[in-house]
């Protein structure tokens, strides 16, 4: 061959000879065919690749990784949580149909259900799930799911699944619950008979700041529906976002065993502080602890921005649970889009501050917010 073939050809493939203790990252778009009737058997279902945004070893190892800790049937890996909650979703509902979700989300997720479904002929009204009579008042006819978070953000209320499962069950709905606050360390909704449960990888799941990527488990006929909606809306996550998710999942437990402790302590320590005005933070509800996130609200007297600038090693982000311990202001950030009127009714306001609590040593954490509130405190008030 030309010097111009044999550069492009020298690709070293002994797939069967070396057996890595990991798994390779699968970095193609596409995958080869030796004939035609090769080629064929992957649309009869003999093979199970042919084009990276249909399938790829390293998404399909996170899906089921995710799919196993979750007791779930099945799994597909997508390219964010958002992504994630929308294939889900887009696995039942169509043009027509009508879903009934928690008033207390995210604020990502509300855009979407509100300002993206309605696109699709969609219709979303919001309950009170604390209230069972809110959340029967807003069924229809055409009601086909019920939507919430195992613990919501940012007021980390948790779920009455059983709830949400029963009223599911009594109207013939699909159950979604987004567990990304949880994981399946603390909750696993499956075991409580939900069909549908999403996850943003790109906090927990992952553990490192370093991914963007979103997994759906659930029933094997839903999430066949929901991987669908993956490949032909182009929602994929590349192998090595996904190969990077599975390294970080291994150590789930241990960060999250780690950081619900953490999390535990800073609150009680908080709670005790006279200018936070309240700490949100779950009262023992979970056997294994209440999760690694901590939102609270600072008294009148603190001066926000001056809180914000007197935090040190603690650094402001959008996001949360990595390993690191950082704080974000949901005002600003994860529910800006809502109006004013939504926040207030939520109790989303300008001293509410959302904490993800990290790995490192408890009193180096409490010391740290407890110098940047005394640093904030307005004297004059």
């Amino acid at each position: 061959m030309n010097f111009e073939t044999s550069v492009a050809h020298t690709s070293f493939r002994q797939e069967d000879v070396n057996v890595s203790k990991s798994t390779p990252i699968y970095q193609t778009s596409v995958f080869r065919f030796s004939d035609l009737d090769e080629l064929e058997g992957f649309y009869e279902g003999k093979s199970n690749y042919l084009y990276t945004r249909m399938g790829n070893p390293n998404s399909d190892e996170l899906a089921t990784a995710v799919a196993e800790l979750e007791d779930a049937e099945s799994g597909v890996a997508t390219s964010s949580g958002i992504s994630a909650i929308l294939a889900g979703m887009l696995s039942v509902l169509k043009s027509g149909d009508h879903l009934v979700a928690s008033e207390d989300l995210y604020g990502g997720t509300v855009q979407l259900l509100t300002g993206e479904l309605s696109r699709f002929g969609i219709e979303v009204s919001y309950a009170d799930f604390t209230n069972e009579h809110s959340i029967r008042a807003m069924m229809r006819s055409n009601t086909k799911m019920i939507y919430s978070e195992s613990i919501t953000n940012p007021f980390l209320r948790v779920e009455n699944i059983e709830q949400m499962v029963r009223i599911a069950k009594e109207f013939n709905l699909v159950s979604m619950i987004d567990n990304t606050f949880a994981t399946p360390y603390l909750v696993k909704p499956v075991e409580f008979g939900v069909d549908l449960v999403a996850h943003s990888g790109t906090k927990y799941i992952g553990g490192h700041s370093d991914v963007s990527i979103g997994v759906v488990v659930g029933r094997a006929d839903l999430i066949a529906e929901a991987r669908i909606r993956v490949v032909s809306l182009g929602a994929n996550v590349s192998p090595f976002e996904s190969w990077l998710t599975v390294r970080g999942l291994k150590t789930l437990a241990l960060r999250m065993e780690k950081q619900t402790k953490n999390a535990r302590s800073l609150a009680d320590a908080l709670a005790k502080n006279a200018v936070v005005h309240k700490v949100y933070y779950p009262n023992h509800v979970l056997p294994k602890g209440d999760g690694a996130m901590v939102t609270i609200e600072l008294s009148e007297q603190v001066d926000v921005r001056n809180f914000f600038a007197s935090l040190g090693w603690i650094t402001i982000v959008p996001s949360l649970a990595g390993v690191e311990t950082t704080v974000s202001y949901p005002i600003a950030t994860s529910h800006r889009a809502l109006s004013e009127e939504d926040q207030a009714r939520l109790g989303i306001n300008s001293h509410v501050i959302r904490i993800s609590v990290g790995i490192e040593h408890i009193d180096d954490i409490i010391k740290q917010f407890e110098k940047a509130i005394q640093t904030s405190v307005n004297e004059r008030n």
